[in-house]
């Protein structure tokens, strides 16, 4: 047998090899008690243990055609032990957009963290968001943890945040806010838009460049917060530039004011460090959802 087709058959046998199923693994006693306290099912191979979230509740369609769970519906939490025994915990919950800040909260409230939050799909009906999280701890300590989010999913009403009680208002047709109020609350000084008053707040403190251009607020390396509405029913809309370290301090700054989170993701490859971009909207008084965008800027550079 000539030496190509030898490498050739070692090739298709080590590509075999690769697609095959990874054989399944005895499920040690602790990870048998997060499974059975999450009331979940969960599987254990390549020294992780693998908890399946799977949104079988939900009907799916994309473009109006129905589409099976498995297709990229099933959310999960994995487990594998790391450095003295202490669990590294992985994730991606599918979530609804109701659901998307009740769940992040009550992550938030018991200390897991939250590292992304966005899409997968386009046009599919209900509207689907992917949050992943993370966490480093003991098992069961991490499953007591995630209990009341994974309780949440499937059971948060349809209802939007901010129009429980608020009715909608005609549009203005001048500039509705007292400026001087928001100004103040925020620390900066905006700009008028039409009927939108924005701030717009630069992070001079990362120092980016790139090919020696700085990268500045006007490059895109900005916080801000745009105003629509009127002083007593406004929307707010945002973008808060962060480093990794600062994300979930802004998270819980945001959502303590009852602001929504939308997105988080990144604008930019390759910078140094890594500046992660946070999407927000929120609904109330104009100068208290001012105040929630301070709260959110006074979390940055510490």
């Amino acid at each position: 047998m000539k030496l190509a087709s030898r490498t050739r058959i070692v090739g298709l046998f080590i590509l075999a090899l690769a697609a095959a199923p990874l054989p399944a693994q005895e499920i040690s006693k602790d990870y048998q008690e997060v499974l059975a306290f999450l009331g979940r099912k969960g599987d254990f191979k390549a020294n992780v243990l693998k908890v399946n979230i799977p949104r079988n509740d939900l009907s799916v369609a994309i473009v109006a055609q129905p589409t099976p769970t498995p297709f990229g519906f099933g959310g999960w939490i994995a487990m594998s032990k790391g450095d003295n025994g202490v669990e590294v915990l992985m994730g991606d919950l599918v979530l609804t957009q109701f659901e998307v800040n009740p769940v992040l909260s009550a992550l938030l409230d018991h200390g897991i963290e939250v590292t992304a939050l966005h899409n997968h799909f386009f046009f599919e009906e209900p509207r689907l968001y992917y949050m992943h999280v993370h966490a480093h701890g003991d098992a069961m300590t991490l499953a007591r943890a995630l209990k009341p989010a994974l309780d949440l999913i499937g059971n948060v009403p349809p209802v939007a945040p901010g129009l429980r009680t608020v009715p909608p208002v005609p549009l203005p047709t001048v500039l509705p806010f007292d400026t001087a109020a928001l100004n103040k609350t925020v620390g900066a000084e905006g700009e008028t838009l039409g009927t939108v008053y924005k701030f717009t707040l630069g992070r001079d403190d990362l120092h980016l460049t790139e090919m020696g251009a700085a990268i500045n607020a006007r490059m895109g390396l900005n916080s801000w917060a745009a105003f629509a509405g009127t002083d007593a029913d406004a929307q707010v809309a945002g973008d808060i530039a962060m480093r990794e370290s600062e994300v979930n301090a802004v998270l819980k700054a945001l959502r303590s004011h009852d602001l929504s989170i939308v997105a988080i993701h990144h604008h930019m490859l390759g910078t140094q460090p890594t500046v992660i971009f946070l999407h927000y909207w929120g609904r109330g008084p104009a100068v208290k959802l001012a105040a929630g965008f301070r709260a959110a800027l006074d979390v940055l550079g510490k």
